[in-house]
């Protein structure tokens, strides 16, 4: 017992795990939110129905959007037209752009990180990929480990299908992987495409206009270990505490169904009400240990999921415009970018910070918490300590 108990000591780590490098990456092809409405009816031949485009014009205006980067292009709908019409046999076609632009996408984010860490490849001991967009096996991490070079026994996890909160579920994973198994590090992918959602409009079916307004196309990556290694590894954000919890009753409010027209989209209208009034419950048992009242003293990752949750949730916490500020950036200049939101959000928070020449990565403050909300209603909560440069 005594050698057994010696062997599992011996694996685990002493320090929190930490973030150590990000990188983001988004496809060339850029569309700007004021023309979309114009773009969208026409590349699906809808032109016709003008009373709905008028109401998507209305959501698209309402939206805060200015652009967003998208994989799916004009000339994949003129050889697929089936992906451009509205619940049209489909899922070969966008199958067969998915599970190859998504792994080279997420390639890209995964250099930038690693470029800035400064290790060897050689150095990854555990890859996460997360994505909603396209299935296959092998999957994406599998071809991301291809395409990186990344060694063979690297330990690979697979996540498909989980939504906008995802971004938290696999820093809840990298965070239990890094801290119990030492020297791990630990190299963390969400790549994400609406391609998965794109359809023509219907009258019948409202709320997938939402879904056409607002997700965009980009992959982040980040890396995490724990002991980290002084003046070699650059510490940004611990992960100090995670949870997931389902909201009571919710389960009908956001739903998404893969069938042979794509995935589907489908939100009930009291959505952000639900998220905004529970929301606190949650901030409530990520602060107890801390003795933390005065939620402006914080930093604030939370995922974009529109502008009406944003609103909310500011409303509902007494927040001041300005905690939300990287959030709403990220939702302007990229749309909801899925589980890949809350690393281009911090991307922003630390580059605020360096701009302004604050001491910390959360833009002058040290604690902060990380929010996920996605299908359930599923929330994901993450309590960030921002670490000196």
């Amino acid at each position: 017992m005594a050698s057994v108990e010696k062997i599992h000591k011996a694996q685990r780590t002493e320090g929190l795990a930490t973030i150590l490098a990000i990188g983001t990456a988004t496809p060339p092809n850029c569309l700007l939110q004021n023309t979309y409405s114009d773009y969208y009816f026409r590349v699906t031949k809808s032109e016709h129905k003008t009373e709905l485009k008028q109401k998507f014009d209305r959501i698209c205006k309402n939206s805060n959007i200015k652009k967003r980067y998208m994989i799916l292009t004009e000339e994949m709908l003129k050889k697929h037209p089936n992906i451009g019409e509205h619940m049209a046999p489909s899922l070969n076609a966008r199958q067969e752009f998915l599970v190859t632009e998504v792994p080279k996408l997420g390639k890209e984010a995964a250099a930038k990180a690693m470029k800035e860490w400064g290790q060897p490849m050689s150095k990854i001991t555990h890859l996460i990929f997360c994505t909603s967009s396209g299935n296959d096996m092998p999957g994406a991490d599998f071809q991301l480990t291809k395409l990186l070079g990344l060694n063979l026994n690297v330990k690979r996890y697979m996540i498909y299908q989980q939504g906008c909160y995802a971004g938290g579920t696999v820093l809840r994973l990298a965070k239990d992987l890094a801290e119990n198994n030492k020297g791990a590090r630990v190299l963390v992918v969400c790549s994400e495409s609406m391609l998965f959602t794109f359809r023509g409009p219907s009258e019948n079916h409202i709320d997938n206009l939402v879904g056409q307004s607002l997700f965009g196309d980009g992959a982040a990556a980040v890396i995490i270990g724990s002991d980290i290694i002084p003046n070699i590894e650059k510490p940004l954000f611990q992960l100090v505490w995670t949870s997931q919890t389902i909201v009571p009753n919710t389960e009908e409010a956001l739903k998404l169904h893969l069938g042979e027209d794509g995935l589907s989209f489908h939100i009930l209208k009291g959505v952000p009400y639900l998220i905004a009034n529970n929301i606190e419950n949650v901030l409530v048992e990520a602060l107890q240990s801390l003795n933390i009242s005065d939620y402006n003293s914080m930093f604030w990752v939370v995922h974009p999921g529109g502008r009406a949750i944003l609103d909310l949730i500011e409303e509902k916490l007494g927040l001041k415009p300005e905690k939300l500020r990287a959030s709403r950036h990220v939702l302007s200049e990229y749309g909801n970018i899925v589980s890949a939101c809350p690393f281009f959000i911090m991307d922003e928070m630390r580059k605020t910070s360096k701009a302004i020449d604050l001491s910390t990565t959360g833009e002058g403050f040290e604690w902060g918490v990380l929010f996920g909300f996605g299908p359930g209603l599923t929330v994901e909560t993450v309590l960030l300590r921002s670490v000196l440069l």
